[in-house]
């Protein structure tokens, strides 16, 4: 679109946004007057509400990303609080002429309070979302639009030239193929060829194959063989096998200051290095020898 066309655009729209502010003009102060507003607030009351929807479109029209959603919602938001109040003021006649009572804006009490914290609330929203916008559209940086490289273009151009010269150049002449002389054919008869059949070679005798000569092999185990437990006689223990007689002994005179409570088999174990079978037949046979002698 060319620059008289958009200046017109922008004509058109704003003719149209100015007439609609115009037609929502008396409804929105009718309204602010019967929330309490005084003649100077109620008549920059519209402003207010419409004035901010001009701003976030304009910011809707700069902005990207999430803050041209932010831009909208808000846009959003105050068109349909507009329309809401313009459509009250269409069904309540008394505010046209301002003769309802201050904070009466419908007969029904929760219906009247909402409108009544619609209506103002909207003057504060429009300070905190109008500043928001005003900041976000000032910091905004729009992505930089990458220019050609006049060098770029020059150096492709200078290639192109470059390449068209040389293939010119190095593209040979077609060199036209000499005929080859095909040779004259021969004519076949049809009859029974009268030429000597080759002879058939005669059957040859087998040639005995070599004997194969066996040896034996020895079977190769799938799993490694396992030690049969048995111990070399130079890794033995070269402390001789004790007799119980002998184990009852040394276990007498290891334990011959013990009290009763202390003859247990994990003590006789370790003190007479025995097995733990072993140190339970010498525990019940001192405490038997023990009790016996209590007796006594």
């Amino acid at each position: 679109m060319n620059r008289t066309g958009r200046v017109l655009l922008v004509a058109a729209l704003v003719t149209v946004v100015a007439m609609a502010f115009r037609v929502s003009w008396n409804a929105l102060r009718d309204i602010a007057n019967a929330i309490g507003a005084d003649h100077t607030a109620a008549t920059l009351y519209p402003f207010v509400v419409d004035g901010l929807m001009a701003l976030a479109l304009v910011a809707t029209l700069v902005l990207a990303g999430r803050d041209r959603t932010f831009a909208l919602r808000v846009l959003g938001t105050y068109t349909l609080a507009s329309l809401v109040l313009n459509y009250v003021h269409g069904l309540v006649p008394k505010l046209h002429g301002a003769t309802v009572d201050w904070g009466r804006l419908a007969d029904w009490n929760p219906a009247n309070w909402a409108l009544v914290l619609l209506a103002t609330s909207l003057p504060v929203g429009s300070i905190y979302f109008g500043s928001d916008l005003v900041a976000k559209v000032l910091h905004h940086r729009p992505a930089p639009i990458p220019t050609p490289d006049a060098n770029e273009e020059e150096s492709t151009e200078i290639m192109r030239n470059r390449s068209t010269a040389d293939l010119t150049e190095s593209t040979p002449q077609p060199v036209p193929a000499a005929p080859v002389r095909m040779p004259d054919p021969v004519t076949v008869g049809f009859l029974k060829s009268t030429l000597p059949l080759k002879p058939v070679p005669t059957a040859l005798a087998p040639t005995p194959a070599p004997a194969i000569e066996r040896r034996a092999v020895a079977a190769e185990s799938p799993r490694p063989r396992r030690a049969t437990g048995r111990v070399p006689q130079s890794a033995r223990s070269s402390r001789q096998k004790r007799t119980p007689d002998q184990l009852l002994a040394e276990a007498r005179t290891v334990t011959a200051d013990w009290p009763y409570a202390k003859l247990t088999a994990e003590g006789i174990r370790l003190a007479v290095h025995t097995s733990p079978a072993n140190a339970r037949t010498l525990r019940e046979t001192l405490r038997s020898e023990r009790t016996g002698k209590a007796v006594a």
